[in-house]
């Protein structure tokens, strides 16, 4: 049991407060907001139990309503098509094209910039006096009209725009560092057989490259789950109620409406449903353990 305890000992004392902080801050920190989302705390977490009322007065809450559909949607086209133009994208780059380095950086750059900034950009390209949509009217083109920002139905996809224009270069570069990753007697060995090149892609490199595909899409849904600082910027939430966000719907009740108990409510619907995504995918992708001979 000595020597149990003692082995590696100079890395358990290092990871001590790690561990320390993994258990105080996350595991607590998550056990307090459960807790409190029980409650009717208002502007202090001192409020008294009351069952599921703040969850049924969530579920009620079409603002709630509409953020939840509207993280799905952005969710949804955000994941595959960051994912897809990503790839696509870093194919073309694997071809050893001219100046790969400066379009690298160009496509990579928006990355570098915060969502506040991205948001403030793309309001102004959007507006419908100032924008894209007055420029080319004021070019003649009296019935080009790109107001989306002002249209609940696609204020979303407006979203979903800024978005993608921030994260499909770093998609890009993770995708191009699996293609870099493949061994070139793969291609040998397709072109020897004649398998067409569209083929050779999908049924033997992207099976290759599960481990980058996986990062990608687990850092694309964490930033997916926390889309708050865009819609800010961009839209506000708005118009009207029309690009509300979950983690918008949390900030706004935990700070300006003044009632924890609700906003804590909401933090656990999120955190249970990045649970019911992450927990399978861990059991499956770690639990399966070593196949029996």
């Amino acid at each position: 049991m000595r020597q149990l305890f003692t082995r590696n000992l100079a890395a358990k004392i290092a990871a001590t407060p790690m561990i320390a902080i993994v258990l105080v801050v996350f595991i607590g920190c998550t056990l307090w907001t459960v807790w409190f989302s029980f409650t009717n705390s208002r502007l202090l977490p001192t409020g008294s139990f009351t069952g599921l009322d703040q969850y049924n007065r969530l579920f009620s809450t079409s603002r709630w309503n509409v953020s939840v559909r509207n993280l799905a949607l952005y969710g949804a086209f955000s994941l595959v098509f960051t994912l897809t133009i990503g790839f696509l994208l870093a194919v073309l780059i694997d071809q050893k094209v001219r100046f790969e380095d400066a379009f690298r950086t160009i496509m990579l750059y928006p990355f570098a910039l915060s969502f506040i900034v991205t948001g403030l950009v793309w309001q102004w390209i959007m507006n419908p006096t100032l924008g894209l949509q007055g420029t080319i009217r004021g070019m003649g083109w009296e019935s080009f009209t790109f107001d989306w920002i002002l249209n609940s139905d696609m204020v979303i996809f407006a979203l979903l725009i800024a978005g993608l224009w921030q994260g499909t270069g770093f998609m890009m570069v993770l995708m191009l560092a699996g293609l870099r990753g493949i061994d070139e007697e793969i291609w040998k060995a397709s072109r020897v057989d004649g398998i067409p090149t569209w083929q050779t892609y999908i049924f033997i490199v992207l099976p290759m490259m599960r481990g980058v595909l996986v990062t990608a899409v687990v850092i694309a849904g964490s930033g997916i789950v926390r889309l708050y600082d865009l819609v800010v910027a961009l839209t506000n939430g708005g118009p009207g109620i029309a690009s509300e966000v979950p983690a918008k719907y949390v900030y706004d009740y935990m700070f300006t409406a003044g009632n924890i108990g609700q906003a804590l409510a909401a933090s656990t619907m999120m955190l249970v449903t990045v649970m019911i995504i992450v927990i399978p995918w861990a059991i499956l992708e770690f639990g399966g353990g070593e196949k029996k001979s």
